[in-house]
């Protein structure tokens, strides 16, 4: 791909430097482990609700968020000054809703639905991250953007062609607001975790977003899910489930800030987008869905969206500090400016009123 520039010359837009480095290896694998991780969330859920008639999310999220508590809060005790409370709690009922909504969704519209429709958290992300993070995206992003949704598009049709089960339709256009919904509020979480990874602490974020989690996450599961709690028939095996998804979302949660910190919001959704494709695959021999080629055109093509995505910077005129994350709790966490990598760089200016 080539660039003219202002002087009229043809200068290319991605180099072969750019395609093939370290960073970007680095910055594919990361994101197949979160896609890898996702899909073993999925699959411990639908194990659970197929073969032991388990159906309690709200208890899942309860989990996995005190896992996270347990594990992040208490360094929150070492430290002094504005852990911004508030604004932490709005993000803890956003993730836990975000959660809850997707899950809900399955109950109303078809799988098809919500494939495609979940993919809606892209644009909410980098329209998020332009306006509050003042990250401007070149052509070249939103081409790679689209060729990933095109591979999103040969899934969902792989899924039609093999007569894959499309669960509920019993409410579509309840289940499809809940999808969009869901997006929307995941958009919200991931562009403010950019925004605390790469200007604040990522201890910080994991242990206020764990222990607003669990308090949130609670009180919704025995206002919503007390009798299908108290109807659950543990086993070895049921108990198992639970704790590979509880562990699963714990090592999601806390590799993601890493991700987003070596890329951004928006590649961390693009490399996620495997993750259907990876279910499917574990689905042919667990679940015996029917293969089709297909599954493999679309994780290629995604794989090229999301190479194209990452090989080329955001425009250098962002103000942004791509490693401007601190977890010195000698630091003052409103401070200005921070010395990174023996470089002086100026933190994101967020308005936290936008929020």
């Amino acid at each position: 791909l080539f660039l003219f520039t202002s002087k009229h010359i043809c200068q290319p837009f991605v180099t072969e430097q750019q395609i093939f480095s370290w960073r970007l290896a680095r910055t594919l694998a990361l994101g197949q482990v979160l896609a890898a991780l996702v899909c073993g969330t999925a699959v411990s859920s639908q194990y659970l609700s197929s073969a032991f008639r388990v159906d309690a999310p709200m208890l899942q999220s309860v989990l996995h968020y005190a896992l996270l508590g347990a594990t992040y809060t208490p360094v929150l005790l070492c430290r002094t000054g504005d852990l911004r409370w508030l604004l932490y709690f709005l993000l803890g009922l956003v993730d836990v809703e975000a959660n809850y909504s997707v899950v809900k969704a399955y109950q109303y519209t078809t799988l098809t639905s919500i494939q495609l429709l979940d993919c809606f958290v892209i644009p909410v992300v980098m329209f998020l991250s332009w306006w509050l993070l003042r990250t401007r995206y070149r052509p070249i992003h939103f081409v790679s953007v689209c060729i990933c949704l095109l591979g999103v598009g040969a899934m969902v049709g792989a899924d039609l062609l093999a007569g894959r089960d499309q669960g509920s339709t019993s409410n579509i256009l309840l289940g499809d607001g809940l999808v969009l919904l869901s997006a929307a509020l995941y958009g919200i979480s991931n562009v403010w975790q950019e925004y605390a990874v790469k200007n604040q602490s990522r201890l910080e974020f994991l242990g206020m977003l764990g222990f607003f989690g669990t308090i949130i996450s609670s009180i919704q599961m025995v206002a919503l899910e007390l009798r299908q709690v108290s109807a659950i028939q543990w086993s070895w095996q049921v108990a198992l489930l639970f704790g590979a998804f509880a562990c699963c979302m714990f090592s999601l949660y806390s590799l993601m800030p890493v991700v987003i910190k070596e890329s951004s919001a928006a590649a961390v959704n693009l490399s996620m987008l495997t993750a259907d494709v990876f279910s499917i695959f574990c689905g042919i021999f667990i679940f015996h869905y029917n293969f089709s080629g297909l599954y493999v055109v679309s994780l290629v093509v995604i794989f090229v969206g999301f190479i194209t995505f990452n090989a080329v910077p955001i425009d250098p005129s962002s103000s942004s500090c791509e490693r401007g994350s601190h977890d010195n709790t000698a630091q003052p966490s409103n401070q200005e400016v921070a010395v990174i990598e023996g470089k002086q760089c100026k933190r994101i200016p967020l308005d936290c009123t936008r929020l």
